[in-house]
């Protein structure tokens, strides 16, 4: 072995040259091995065995090789005579001789405790106590030192100490157990009570052999919370080190190897036994982490006793000062500012239930996520289980709008404490993982509380497993663990065992005739309770109604606000100004928020018009006054009336946003409208494609004919060429496709509705018709030949002036009449009146410039419908002059008379 240390120089040489070294172990009674100083790692070191004296041999464990071997009990007191050396050197600095060295390499000496000879000889003092024995078959007369221990050992046997104390000495000798049968319930029948306990051995800095006192238990104990470099065996049963094993290994050993401890068992998880190791300088856990020798490890923190909060600062400290495994460390934090990595922020939106948005010092708009938890998740077959219906992921995965809801009401416009953790790199999109951008991950504090341990701890979210050398994690993920074992535990949320919440929420956004049968109870309720989900802009939002469990579209009534940027058939409508700074305005005020609504009317297509009240102000009154809106005519009526004109008039003279253009027009220039008195007829010609069974008829411009024709020529040559691929399209209701009619030729179609994969309804843009087809026959239509090339061809109107019967037989030969009169015709249209849902109209034959509806009337299969504008006087009075004919006549649905009587409602007829 290695020299320790340099021989000392002493002023009389002895024949043997003194050394110095620090007891590392002793072995027995009269063998230790002893160490060097460290100087760049592990020092080394040499085993001494002592001249001229025998111990007992202490026990040995039968080699697990060979089956037939027995383990060997300890001598009589040979442990007794170990103890008494390990207490007395462990640890301490010795001088020794060496006297002899045997061919194999062992050395036989005299050891001192201290520096020098003036020291406890160890030999003489084991002697001294009935421990050991003097080998006198070698002993020569003229050496006073073996003299010394002859007498040494007969004053012992004459005093009866130790082993020539009366007895066999049996008593001394240990029951050690090598194995326990039941680990688990050993530990646990403890209780993480403190044991005293003597570290036999190391196998690397977090990994030992504790002796259990005062049962003889020798078990493996590995430090919960934190794993150090290890020595990996390889193929040829050598042995190589991780980098800084060897040091971390002489660390824990110098520090605990043969020291008197006390060991709390704290965990058996897979038999492997997990502890804390105490000792009176201290906890060799936190040490180790401190000086860079380990690292904490997430599936053993949770069952550490003393406080994992303590671990990971110790391992922060580590990392700050880049020290040994932690060298090369960059934190993620690194590159940012402290300003950017704490700071205070409001809260503007939640974002699913795991980010949000914040509202800096500075008026700039940020996205945090929070650190090291995953919202609920919908996995698998419950996903794919209902591919027709349009996922909704805040009401369709279970326990997310319970997440949201709670972030909703206690983060709203508060303001919260963001301390950034990490910053997610973007990725790109994989096989079977999305494209997500940068990420900036945060805890989120609010009043002293962690949001999302507070979330994880109601079971609204879960704890993202990462792998060991993965940092980028919650500076409180600990925390986050402990909350979500407290879930499981109590079977809160996404860990019931209960049926999951469903929560049924109808969008009517844009269904005109849901949107109707809805309208007379929102309008009895008064002011209804409701949330705000979106802000399309500053006065069109997107409310939810929590009594009704629905979503609506909805418009603030009496103002005139600036309209957004957006898609239109016939491409990009330019922002107006102001209107991004007026939506803004509304999403700062109202987003998220609880709001009160008094709905009025409803437009065409299905969205409410009302007021929207938060706190108790109204928005459309709080819009006006900031000038990011006018004052629109339909407020007349309005009780808010007086204060939205007097806000208005307050900046339109400041001349302030969307008045700063304002010019005041001269009173003379004021012209007063009239009412238009002769009607103005302006027939266009159009063809007729489709008519319906409730007489709404469809028709294409003859001047776009020539346009569309060679669109669709174009579009068929392209895929023809190109065949989309049979199934590939999945079809969502409202998306623009291209579908394959009976005759096998593609047509342009906007989906209605998707009943299954093979029921799908399909509207055809450019002619009117309506099918049932199967998704295979539906493909994405091709960019170049969208609406924004073309717009849809088919335009929906009605037939002016005419009641339609409500009697099925009576509709039916009106519907069987138009059809062979002008379907597929081409006729001459003038637009007459706007109605609820289309124009209505008067039409004429191509040839003989005949009204067609005029012609019903006559042959008499529909009523007149009586219009009170001046302007339509003329041709109402032609029409009722034909209804008299025909009532005189007896003609079809007159040939009983005028049936329009007292009870005409009954048939659904009005006069």
């Amino acid at each position: 072995m290695a020299s320790v240390s340099a021989p000392a120089q002493s002023a009389t040489a002895p024949a043997a040259p003194l050394q110095r070294g620090i007891v590392k172990m002793v072995l027995s009674g009269c063998a230790i091995i002893v160490r060097g100083q460290p100087r760049g790692g592990p020092p080394p070191e040499r085993q001494i065995n002592l001249s001229n004296i025998r111990a007992g041999a202490m026990a040995r464990r039968a080699a697990q090789a060979q089956p037939d071997t027995k383990d060997t009990p300890d001598e009589p007191y040979a442990f007794q005579a170990r103890e008494f050396l390990r207490k007395k050197l462990i640890g301490k600095e010795i001088c020794f001789t060496v006297e002899i060295k045997t061919a194999l390499g062992r050395e036989y000496g005299m050891v001192y405790l201290g520096r020098d000879t003036t020291g406890e000889n160890i030999a003489e003092a084991l002697v001294n106590e009935g421990l050991a024995t003097v080998r006198r078959e070698g002993i020569r007369g003229n050496n006073p030192d073996q003299a010394r221990l002859c007498d040494l050992e007969d004053q012992s046997k004459a005093s009866k100490k130790g082993m020539w104390s009366e007895g066999s000495g049996t008593h001394t000798i240990r029951d050690l157990k090598y194995t326990i049968e039941n680990p688990r319930n050993f530990v646990d029948s403890l209780h993480q009570k403190p044991i005293n306990a003597i570290i036999e051995h190391v196998r690397d800095g977090s990994v030992v052999r504790a002796l259990l006192l005062p049962d003889y238990y020798l078990v493996t104990v590995m430090l919960s919370g934190v794993k150090c470099p290890t020595f990996k065996r390889e193929a040829d049963g050598t042995e190589s080190p991780e980098p800084f094993a060897a040091e971390a290994k002489f660390f824990t050993e110098s520090r605990l190897l043969q020291r008197d401890v006390q060991i709390i068992l704290e965990s058996c998880p897979n038999q492997i036994i997990l502890g804390t190791i105490m000792h009176p300088n201290g906890n060799i856990t936190e040490l180790l982490l401190k000086e860079g020798f380990a690292r904490c490890v997430d599936w053993s923190m949770a069952v550490y006793t003393q406080g994992a909060e303590k671990l990971r600062a110790a391992e922060r400290s580590a990392k700050e000062r880049k020290v040994r495994i932690w060298k090369d460390y960059v934190a993620p934090t690194a590159n940012l500012d402290q300003k950017d990595r704490q700071f205070v922020a409001k809260v503007m939106q939640v974002v699913n239930a795991d980010a949000m948005v914040v509202k800096l010092n500075s008026g700039e708009y940020k996205t945090i996520h929070l650190s090291s938890i995953r919202p609920p998740r919908i996995e698998g077959e419950e996903k794919n289980k209902d591919k027709d219906k349009r996922f909704r992921p805040l009401y369709d995965i279970p326990y997310m709008f319970e997440a949201r809801e709670f972030l909703r009401k206690k983060l709203i416009g508060k303001k919260v404490n963001v301390t950034v953790d990490y910053i997610r790199a973007a990725t790109g999109p994989g096989e079977s993982t999305p494209a997500f951008a940068e990420r900036t991950c945060a805890t989120v504090t609010i009043g002293g509380i962690n949001i999302a341990e507070a979330l994880v701890s109601k079971g609204l979210a879960t704890v993202i497993r990462y792998r060991q050398d993965d940092d980028q994690r919650s500076s409180h993920y600990d925390e986050l663990l402990a909350a979500e074992a407290r879930a499981i535990k109590n079977g809160k949320g996404l860990h019931s065992k209960k049926e999951v919440p469903i929560h049924r929420v109808a969008d009517i956004s844009g269904e005109t005739q849901k949107a109707k049968q809805f309208l007379p109870f929102l309008q009895r309720a008064g002011r209804s309770e409701a949330v705000v989900e979106y802000v399309f802009s500053g006065s069109r939002l997107k409310l939810y109604m929590p009594k009704e469990t629905c979503l609506i579209t909805f418009l603030l009534a009496g103002i005139e606000c600036p309209r957004s940027s957006r898609n239109m058939p016939g491409g990009m409508q330019v922002a107006e100004p102001f209107s991004d700074e007026a939506m803004l305005f509304t999403k700062e005020l109202v987003l998220q928020r609880e709001v009160e609504v008094e709905v009025e009317s409803m437009d065409k297509a299905g969205n409410f018009i009302g007021w929207l009240h938060i706190e108790g102000l109204n928005l459309s009154v709080a819009l006006v006054e900031n000038a990011l809106s006018k004052v629109h005519f339909t407020a007349e009526r309005s009780t808010y009336y007086k204060t939205l004109v007097s806000a208005e008039e307050g900046c339109r003279e400041r001349k302030e946003k969307v008045w700063a253009n304002y010019e005041e027009k001269p009173v003379e220039e004021v012209v007063h409208v009239t009412e238009e008195k002769e009607r103005v007829p302006n027939y266009r010609a159009v063809y007729v494609t489709e008519i319906s069974d409730t007489l709404h008829f469809y028709t294409q411009d003859v001047e776009t004919g020539g346009q569309l024709e060679t669109l669709m020529e174009t579009m068929r040559a392209e895929i023809a060429a190109q065949p989309p691929v049979e199934g590939s399209y999945a079809p969502r209701r409202g998306d623009y496709c291209i579908a394959k009619f009976a005759d096998g030729e593609w047509y342009r179609a906007r989906v209605e509705k998707v009943e299954s994969p093979a029921k799908v309804h399909v509207f055809y843009i450019d002619y009117g018709n309506r099918e049932v087809v199967s998704s295979t026959r539906l493909a994405v239509i091709p960019p170049a030949f969208s609406i924004r090339t073309l717009p849809a061809q088919a335009t929906e109107y009605a037939f002016a002036f005419i009641q339609i019967p409500q009697d099925d037989d009576a509709r039916g030969d009106v519907v069987d009449c138009i059809v062979r009169d002008i379907q597929n015709t081409q006729c001459l249209l003038n637009v007459e009146y706007s109605g609820a849902t289309c124009p209505l109209v008067t039409i004429q034959f191509g040839d003989t410039k005949d009204d067609v509806g005029l012609g019903l009337v006559k042959e008499g299969l529909v009523m007149v419908d009586v219009r009170k504008e001046k302007h339509l006087q003329k041709m109402v009075t032609e029409y009722l002059n034909s209804q008299e004919s025909a009532k005189s006549a007896r003609l079809n649905i007159w040939r009983y008379g005028d049936f329009r009587a007292d009870d005409a409602d009954e048939f659904g007829y009005r006069r």
